[in-house]
């Protein structure tokens, strides 16, 4: 029973290490701006209440309309599908704001297909590489920025990631804590998917 013990107990603590390790990886990744000239900014999606983006939504299509305004890439991809109990997508509603925002309607690109962000990915990634582009600046939340990389990589695109600074989930706040702990647990999966699933040609 001791030497049982004394195995379990350091299994335990080695799953504990690699957690705090894969913490550390989404946190460290989540405060790199890589803000640079893309083919496109990919926007992905968050809630939105009757058409109007909630306040993460918000702060994300506000950062994206200014890396437009800088000059970093042509169009601006919005995505998100619909949500339960809501009638339009988030990807609608993010072209509405954007439109709001003195963005050309020529510049914004809709892709409402996708209600996860792995279906988000893959929708832009098709529709970049119908163009032969493949270099996206891809604008979220900085806890989300780890797993978006992977997902990006897998969809076959060249990804860039510049986290929204007006967002509310604020760094450093008990709010990011969680959602960083919960993409913690989220990261290994992704990465396997992005290991063994078959790749898009590119």
């Amino acid at each position: 029973m001791s030497r049982a013990f004394r195995w379990t107990r350091r299994v335990l603590a080695l799953a504990l290490l690699a957690y705090l390790l894969l913490v550390a990886w989404v946190w460290r990744a989540g405060r790199l701006d890589q803000h640079r000239a893309a083919d496109a900014i990919v926007v992905l999606g968050a809630a939105q209440y009757n058409g109007r983006p909630s306040p993460v939504l918000k702060a994300r299509l506000d950062h994206a309309a200014t890396l437009f305004r800088e000059g970093l890439a042509p169009v601006v991809v919005v995505t998100g599908g619909i949500g339960t109990g809501d009638r339009v997508s988030e990807a609608t509603v993010g072209h509405r704001y954007l439109r709001g925002q003195a963005i050309p309607d020529s510049a914004i690109v809709v892709r409402p297909e996708g209600r996860t962000t792995d279906e988000s990915m893959r929708s832009v990634g098709e529709w970049m590489r119908e163009r032969d582009l493949a270099r996206a600046l891809l604008v979220s939340d900085a806890f989300h920025m780890a797993r978006l990389r992977l997902e990006a990589r897998r969809a076959a695109l060249q990804a860039f990631t510049s986290p929204a600074p007006a967002s509310p989930i604020t760094p450093g706040s008990r709010r990011e804590a969680g959602y960083l702990a919960l993409e913690a647990l989220k990261l290994p999966v992704t990465a396997l998917f992005t290991l063994f699933a078959p790749h898009p040609p590119l």
